[in-house]
């Protein structure tokens, strides 16, 4: 049974058993038609036993058992809670898990279940008793279609695979992390930029065939484990070189006297394994027994790609990039859910709206029926860019949800029942993966995401033969996804794309605070924000990497009907950087924000979890004829217009000023350390540096920054402004942090701070007010209805987290603290 066909089965199966279903009449049938028409079994009466008896104090029955792969099964009637204690025959009260765990306790060792399953003809409830405290996997019959995977272990004891999808993918990473650990110990030269692109590319190449073989892409199941168990350690490596180039080779055009396991193989096409022995011997290192053992066991065996989400292909691969490295190319995996966020309001409910209305016609059936074929037409005519791919994961998604569209159109068109007298050549796919055009800096991200695609492409394929009823070649791989290796900053988009060719720009630039871009960085951002005179803006380099593709799809959406939407952190939609970066977009472009959603929680699909709150800003060159949308969480409204502080507002900007508007104290930064942490102490430091020098307390302040005020919290510094030298000479303890804070300043690569060396008794900005002074908190909880502002004495000392403002009055403590001046603080 082929994969395809197992979905079907699976889905006429739960269409079959839905709303019904006896303890006492049915068990017998649900399951035997279970294990027949969906897993293959040809005998199922002999596989599977009924009422097996089994002696508690009283004889008992065992509803149902598979020997063969140690499954026992506790069925009850359509409706009963399996959580609920049922009332037993001796008067206890037990779950139907707890039932047969009693039946598995008096059961010979040999026999008893690795499985239990308790099930209500709704629902599959299974509990692995290799972890019986765990919590069980839960199968519903109306998902059987998409997760009949997760119970082959009924019929093949070697499969464990009965995790969902999620769980499922992020386990794939695990697994091509540990063989990429295991390969990258085998080359000659592991630090190598070139063993680097070899080693990613043999992961991708692997992973295609593990994916390939489990998802009925190559001919048979386990396909590529058969070939490869074939050989011995030292001849694995010429045995994937042999096979990577019989995938390359067109099936006419290969050796008729190759061997038979190899001839088995399919054509895929010259793109993904496209790479002559030379270059494959290069690539490839030797084998070896912990190598072979993985690929065989873990990753093919004990393992089921088919399931693996291609969205988050990128989060499966994300063991193979060092976390570190990850975080300062600012690269995140966007979560389905904030991707739909994105694509949704910018194409996907204007599409399905469009479908729903031709769905709708009351017109005649061959008319409606053109309609539809018109809008698919439509469909494919429609073009993608991400000018910052990643591994992918915006352009998969956006071509599965378009595929699913497609496949709608196709289910209403031929309402199931498919014409016969289609030739051979005949395809109704008409949306393909060469609409998507990318971006991408990271050479091994490009090649994933092309792979990412001829997973959705697959998938997609076997949804469309399902609609039709007639098998559809996936391979050899026919179309390819435009995704180019280069800096998005730095390339023309138009040798990309020719913009009059391209509808949609979207994705998730990289997440790079101005101060924490690399040269590189910084340099692309000059080189990008530039004015009519071809100047970089005064500002172009004080703000986050991210505007750099808002500038870029601006300029590129010019005269076109070009609509683009970027995930983004939301710094460029609050403060001073909201002038700096909008300002020349909304004046040069003449762009208008036609959709945004507000500042939310960033999930991704990565086990990592980056902490970031996020904004989506959907914009165009001039008006889109459509409501403008503003979401906060999960609700939107209609409004007249979106400012850059995504607002209900008049586009206006508030602009940074050197002075203020009135007379007011002025607001300061806090005293600058730059001192390595060692004018700093931590309370149980100043306890010992006391008890043995108790002299030196003068010289210790407490000491606020952002943190230790708002929580509370007690830290200390030396405060050594106006001490006599020959009292500091006294002190050990005084001398050795001096000696470090000097040698920290002059070991600095920047002047300012070396020369500060000289006072290493100082910090090195000194602003400490001689009175009273109001605190400011640089950085606050946005959760917060008020900014915690307060006053505090001149004795404790204040670092540059916080913000001062000396010789204030009462009066501007009112003002700051006000409604009015809260409400602003929210909105810019």
């Amino acid at each position: 049974m082929t994969p395809n066909e197992q979905k079907q089965a699976a889905k006429l199966f739960a269409e079959n058993w839905k709303d019904k279903g006896d303890e006492k009449q049915h068990t017998q049938t649900f399951w035997i038609e279970l294990l027949q028409k969906v897993y293959g079994v040809n005998n199922p009466f002999g596989f599977i036993t009924f009422e097996d008896r089994v002696k508690l104090s009283h004889t008992s029955f065992i509803d149902a058992s598979i020997p063969e792969t140690h499954t026992m099964i506790e069925q009850k009637s359509l409706g009963k809670d399996l959580s609920k204690p049922i009332k037993q025959s001796d008067g206890s009260l037990l779950t139907p898990y707890q039932q047969a765990k009693r039946y598995a306790a008096e059961l010979p060792y040999s026999k008893r279940p690795r499985w239990i399953v308790a099930c209500n003809f709704a629902e599959f409830r299974v509990y692995d008793m290799e972890n019986p405290q765990a919590e069980p996997e839960i199968i519903l019959l109306k998902d059987f279609e998409k997760e009949y995977h997760r119970l082959n272990f009924l019929v093949n004891a070697a499969d464990r695979n009965i995790q969902k999808e999620m769980d499922l993918s992020l386990a794939a990473g695990d697994i091509v992390g540990k063989l990429y650990d295991a390969l990258l110990k085998e080359y000659k030269d592991s630090e190598s930029d070139e063993t680097q692109k070899s080693l990613n590319k043999l992961c991708v190449r692997l992973v295609f065939c593990l994916y390939a073989e489990d998802a009925g892409i190559f001919g048979s199941r386990n396909q590529f484990h058969d070939y490869l168990k074939g050989f011995k350690p030292e001849n694995a490596r010429m045995g994937l070189i042999e096979l990577f180039e019989t995938l390359s080779t067109p099936t006419e055009e290969r050796d008729p006297y190759m061997k038979a396991e190899l001839a088995a193989f399919p054509y895929v096409n010259g793109g993904l394994f496209a790479d002559n022995r030379a270059e494959l011997q290069r690539q490839i290192p030797m084998m070896n027994e912990e190598i072979l053992e993985l690929l065989l066991k873990k990753a093919s065996l004990d393992f089921d790609w088919s399931g693996i989400s291609p969205t988050i292909f990128g989060a499966v691969f994300e063991s193979t990039l060092n976390p570190e490295t990850r975080r300062k190319g600012g690269m995140h995996y966007t979560s389905i859910e904030n991707i739909h966020k994105v694509i949704d309001p910018l194409f996907m409910d204007d599409l399905k709206r469009e479908f729903e209305k031709i769905k709708a016609q009351k017109s005649a059936a061959k008319t409606r029926r053109q309609n539809l074929f018109d809008f698919q037409s439509k469909l494919a005519s429609l073009t993608f860019l991400d000018p910052a791919a990643g591994s992918g994961n915006f352009l998969t998604e956006s071509y599965i949800t378009l595929r699913k569209l497609e496949n709608d159109i196709l289910r209403e068109i031929h309402g199931g029942n498919m014409a016969l007298d289609f030739g051979a050549d005949f395809d109704p796919v008409k949306v393909s993966i060469s609409q998507f055009y990318g971006i991408e800096i990271n050479d091994f991200a490009v090649t994933v995401a092309k792979t990412a695609l001829w997973i959705a492409e697959s998938q997609a394929l076997q949804d469309t033969e399902n609609i039709i009823h007639k098998e559809l070649d996936f391979l050899p791989l026919k179309s390819y996804a435009n995704i180019v290796e280069g800096n998005a900053l730095r390339i023309d988009w138009n040798e990309v794309v020719p913009k009059e060719k391209l509808n949609y720009i979207m994705g998730n630039p990289p997440f790079v605070g101005y101060s924490l871009q690399s040269k590189e960085q910084k340099a692309d951002m000059l080189a990008t924000y530039l004015d009519e005179n071809g100047k970089a803006y005064k500002k172009a380099g004080k703000i986050d990497y991210v505007a750099g593709w808002y500038y870029k799809a601006a300029e590129f959406m010019q005269g076109t009907d070009i609509c683009a939407a970027f995930v983004s952190t939301n710094s460029i939609t609050q403060g001073e950087q909201v002038a700096d970066v909008w300002k020349p977009l909304f004046e040069r472009f003449g762009i208008k924000i036609s959709f945004a959603h507000r500042t939310f929680k960033w999930n991704s699909e990565s086990t990592d979890k980056a902490a970031v709150h996020c904004v989506i800003v959907g914009f165009s060159s001039g008006e889109v004829n459509k409501p403008k949308m503003l979401f906060s969480g999960d609700k939107g409204r209609e409004v007249d217009n979106i400012s850059p502080y995504l607002i209900d507002a008049p586009t206006v900007f508030v602009e940074s000023r050197n002075k203020p508007l009135c007379e007011v104290p002025p607001m300061v930064y806090g005293n600058k350390p730059t001192d390595g942490g060692f004018l700093f102490l931590t309370v149980e430091e100043r306890q010992q540096a006391l008890k043995s020098e108790p002299n030196i307390e003068k010289f210790i302040k407490q000491i606020y920054g952002a943190q230790e005020y708002i929580n509370g919290t007690k830290r200390y510094c030396l405060w050594l402004v106006g001490a006599n030298p020959s009292e500091l000479k006294k002190s050990t303890f005084i001398k050795n942090r001096i000696e470090e804070v000097r040698k920290f300043r002059f070991a600095s690569p920047k002047k300012a701070t070396q020369d500060s060396s000289n006072t290493p008794t100082l910090f090195q900005e000194i602003r400490q007010p001689k009175s009273e002074y109001i605190i400011v908190p640089r950085v606050s909880s946005e959760n917060r209805r008020y900014v915690p502002i307060g006053f505090v004495s001149s004795e404790i000392i204040v670092n540059d987290a916080v913000q001062i403002i000396p010789n204030a009055t009462l009066y501007h403590f009112g003002v700051l603290t006000s409604n009015v001046h809260m409400a602003w603080m929210r909105a810019v």
